[in-house]
């Protein structure tokens, strides 16, 4: 295969009225399908997709052979398919198309079928956690979004509403003790009065869960963010199943939406350092990251004008 020139992440390699389709199906596993419809290459041995992750130095990447779909009548559809027991690294990988020694052509997205990501339940007896959904990038190209976890803490309900925030969720790969805490840790490390921000804890409430998982609820008061770690800043969430356990980033990845944060939106709500509402203008809202990480965002609001 020839070298490709690197663009900008997610970019197109070649003008999108030449680039092929994939149409992605996921399986209830976690594994995916691309089916292509490339005339005239049935017979080749040496089709495949081709997976980049971005960003990686030295570069990633995974190659799925091509092979004729059963039963596609001109024999014109290849099939890859990425079995959930594939490791990917975490990160946006890019798809293209690779004939021989030809140059990889970008890929675009065809029909999508991910119903089965949709409320996935994961099995408690695995040793880790892929989560992978495709995705059309800025640029109309088709890319994946991986997530490679275990233990793993999925979000559910998040109520924002009397100073704080509840969580709801479940817990996959570890088990709750009486010690399990709710974490709050700070981004950046400077505490108001000049030492370093030390994480909120708040206790964790088990619910039952009737097969899979460990439920759980937890309330966090933004004042004690706003004591702890001063006016603004952002806060990662983090579940401790245990006193002597490694922690769990919250997060939600059990489902078919790629980036959350342009999609789940929550009110910022006002907020004092004694919990309650209304003090100069500062602010908490809860949001998902890029990597669909739960986190809280303090931040103080210029008063409006007379």
């Amino acid at each position: 295969m020839t070298a490709t020139t690197r663009r900008p992440a997610g970019a197109p390699d070649v003008p999108g009225a030449t680039a092929p389709r994939a149409d992605c199906t996921a399986d209830s596993a976690g594994g995916l399908s691309f089916d292509i419809r490339v005339p005239g290459v049935a017979e080749r041995w040496d089709a495949a997709l081709l997976l980049r992750l971005r960003d990686s130095e030295p570069e990633e990447s995974v190659r799925l052979p091509l092979e004729p779909l059963s039963g596609d009548r001109d024999g014109s559809v290849l099939r890859a398919t990425l079995p959930s027991t594939v490791p990917l690294a975490e990160g946006r990988w890019d798809a293209y198309l690779v004939i021989g020694e030809g140059e990889a052509r970008r890929l675009l997205p065809g029909c999508s079928d991910l119903r089965s990501l949709v409320d996935r339940v994961p099995r408690d007896d695995r040793t880790w956690l892929g989560v992978r959904i495709p995705y059309a990038t800025k640029y109309g190209n088709l890319s994946l979004c991986s997530w490679l976890r275990w233990p793993h803490a999925e979000a559910g309900d998040i109520w924002p509403a009397d100073g704080g925030l509840t969580v709801h969720g479940r817990l996959y790969g570890a088990r709750l003790t009486p010690t399990a805490r709710l974490e709050a840790r700070p981004r950046r490390a400077a505490a108001p009065d000049g030492g370093e921000a030390r994480p909120v804890t708040v206790p964790v409430t088990p619910v039952d869960a009737p097969a899979h998982g460990h439920g759980f609820t937890a309330r966090l008061a933004y004042g004690d963010l706003v004591r702890e770690g001063g006016a603004e800043g952002d806060w990662q969430l983090w579940l401790r199943p245990g006193e002597d356990a490694e922690p769990v980033r919250v997060a939600r990845i059990l489902d078919d939406i790629v980036d959350k944060h342009k999609v789940l939106r929550y009110p910022a709500r006002p907020v004092a350092a004694d919990g309650a509402g209304g003090s100069g203008g500062l602010t908490a809202r809860p949001y998902y990251t890029g990597a669909n990480d739960l986190s809280v965002r303090l931040e103080r609001t210029e008063p409006s004008g007379s």
